[in-house]
This record gives C-alpha cells, structure tokens and sequence, in this order.
C-alpha cells in the first residue's frame, strides 16, 4: 500500500516527506521534481516568502543511482528563511518570546489550534498549518508522477477564475494547457489573464486577498480504478478528500459537478455507445471520468475552489487570546493570491491519489512486476 507523510514548520530548518509502499526499479529524475517545486512557486500575487526560497529536494533514503529501491523513500526540502529564524524556531532551545503571536487570524486554523492544542502562542499552531507544508505535497507527486508516467497517465492543470474572473475555455487542450503554463496566473484565457493581473495588483494596494477556482485535467487513467463495493474506496471520494486538505480549498467538484443540480438527467449524464475500433466510447464526458466511485477512461476533470488567504495586509478584527481584548490579527508575510500556486499543488495531489489506486489495483514490488501486470491487464 502506497502511503505518504509529511512534516516540518515553515520556518524550521527543513520539510521532510516520507513514501512507503513505492516500488523497486523506478528511475527518479531529481530535476523534474525539481521543476514541479519551481512550478509552484511561481505566480502572480505570490509573496515575498517566494524571493528567498529556491526549493529544492534532497533524497535521504530508498534511492541508489537514481533508482528506488522498494524501501522508504524519504526526503527534505530545505527552508533558506530559517537562517532568519533558527534563534527562534530552534528545535531544541529557541527565543519562544520574541516572535510570540497572540492575535489569531480569522479563517486560519489559528484560534481553534490554540484552544484544541492547549498553546498560549499562535506561532505553534501557524508554523505547521502554514501552506509551505504543500512544497512536500508537491515533491510526492513529482515523484509518483515518474511511476505513472511508465503507463502512459499524466495531468496537468490550469486557473478558470480568480476573483470572480473567470477564463472564457472549456475543455482545454494539450495546446491550451501548455500556454497556460506560460501564464502569469496560469490561465489559457489572454483577456481574463489581463483582467486577473490588474485585479491582484489593485487588491494588494487594498491590503487585501483574492481566492478562485483551478481546474485538474488528468489523461490516461484506465477503466476501473476506485471502486464502488465501499463509501472509502470510491475514487472520486478519495481524491475529494485529499484535495479538501490541501490549505484553503473550499470545494471539489468532478465534471459539471454543481451545474448538474440545475439540468435534467437526459442533459447530464453520458451515453455509452460501441464500435469495433473504439470499444466502449463517449460524446460527452459530463461525470468528469469517474461513475459510481470508478474511473470510465475518460479523462478526469476536478475543479477545487480556494477562498481568499486569511492574512491580510490590512488585517480583520480578531480577540487576543492573552488578554482577552479587541485586537487586530497577526500580520504574517503572505501571497495575495496564491491559486495559479494551488493549482500545482492540487495537481500533484490528484496525481498522488491515482498513483495509490493503480498500484492497489495491480500490485507489485517493482516497476517490472506491475508492467506486467498492466500488460495482462490490458492485453
């Protein structure tokens, strides 16, 4: 069984992710993963965290030559701000005064960490609950992406809307998803892209934030991933639940999702029809590639909504949780807008989810072994 974790604070010395249950034999490219980490840290809106941070990952374990080895794969990715932090976040003995916070942000899990962890100091709850945990998230589905890649899966990922901006595109294509990687704020829509652009600028001289809506566009994906047999084991709950924690997402959706509330059954779902070179096809592909917890081979489309950041640069009403007095929240440095970022991250998220199912559903200790299943699968 595939399964990952991660740790570290966004100020500590590094993050750490640990994979086990990945497969023998499978060759890693450092630099593409390294590629996915620079993805995510590009984008208009993004804050000034990004300036001093080169990400990089840095194998410990379960890899020799450039080969896993069917061990542990474990990992850190290095945060350069800790030499500006380590009197502070030492591990072992740290100034635990000077950067103490009191004032909780509103729609961050500041107030309720504190309350459910016993701190008197926000800074513990907001150095894990911070969103640079997703750089870890970001390097696991780098790297189950060059397991999937072996089978021919692959995703991509684009904004539709920010700020009550939306993109004016439906079904992209491969052409589309590549100009969007060109974008700014990830968008294949020039216009919007304008707009967009002008609107985060004017909300960051407001001191405020934006959040939006990205889109997940994942290829390839045999029939018969997921299952219906058991509520967890259906697909498309389990890659909801896992883009649900990623920091800020306020909504999944598969396909045409909440527009399906307002159409009738004949106008939603997809009719199956047969040919002799085709098989089983599609006209439409409104489910978003799952049916009853189960990948159809269509192409997977998820759309995640992210709200605004909860820091703000001019800061909400909040109470101190010392004193018990009206305040202003903590102001941390933070992105204005951070979705064309979260779109990455909910990338590799998916990724991870599918890479889990394929392995459940074939099996196997190397990358040899699982071929040949695949192969007998599919012959």
């Amino acid at each position: 069984m595939l399964r990952y974790l991660t740790g570290g604070e966004s100020h500590g010395p590094a993050l750490t992710g640990m994979i086990e249950g990945f497969p023998a034999n499978v060759d890693i490219d450092i630099d593409a993963i390294n590629r996915e980490l620079a993805r995510r840290q590009r984008g208009h809106g993004r804050g000034g965290r990004m300036k001093i941070e080169t990400d990089k990952i840095r194998f410990l374990s379960g890899l020799r030559g450039g080969k896993t080895l069917g061990s542990p794969l474990s990992f850190l990715i290095e945060n350069k701000d800790y030499e500006n932090w380590s009197a502070y976040m030492d591990p072992c003995q740290a100034d635990r005064e000077t950067k103490a916070v009191t004032a909780p942000r509103p729609g961050h899990a500041d107030l309720a960490g504190c309350i459910k962890y016993g701190f008197d100091d926000v800074r513990n709850v907001l150095e894990r609950s911070s969103a640079r945990e997703t750089a870890v998230r970001v390097a696991i589905g780098g790297i189950i992406r060059q397991l999937l890649n072996n089978f021919g899966i692959t995703a991509a990922c684009h904004v539709i809307n920010i700020g009550g901006i939306s993109a004016n595109i439906v079904n992209p294509s491969a052409a589309d998803l590549a100009r969007a990687e060109q974008s700014p704020v990830r968008v294949v829509d020039c216009g919007a892209e304008k707009q967009m652009i002008e609107l985060i600028d004017r909300i960051r001289e407001e001191g405020d934030s934006l959040g939006g809506v990205f889109e997940i566009v994942i290829t390839g994906v045999p029939v018969g991933l997921g299952s219906y047999v058991q509520w967890d084991r259906k697909l498309d709950a389990r890659l909801a639940y896992a883009l649900q924690s990623i920091q800020g997402i306020k909504g999944v959706e598969f396909g045409r999702g909440f527009d399906c509330a307002s159409q009738k059954g004949s106008q939603v779902h997809d009719e199956i029809y047969y040919s002799q070179e085709k098989g089983y096809y599609r006209r439409t592909n409104n489910a978003g590639g799952i049916e009853g917890g189960m990948s159809n081979g269509q192409t997977i489309i998820i759309r995640c909504v992210m709200k605004p950041i909860p820091t703000l640069y001019k800061p909400l009403e909040t109470v101190d949780i010392s004193s018990k007095q009206p305040c202003t929240a903590t102001v941390e440095r933070s992105d204005i807008c951070a979705v064309p970022a979260a779109a990455v991250v909910g990338e590799a998220v998916a990724l991870s989810v599918i890479g889990e199912e394929l392995l459940l559903k074939l099996g196997g200790d190397s990358l040899e072994e699982i071929q040949s299943r695949w192969e007998q699968w599919h012959g």
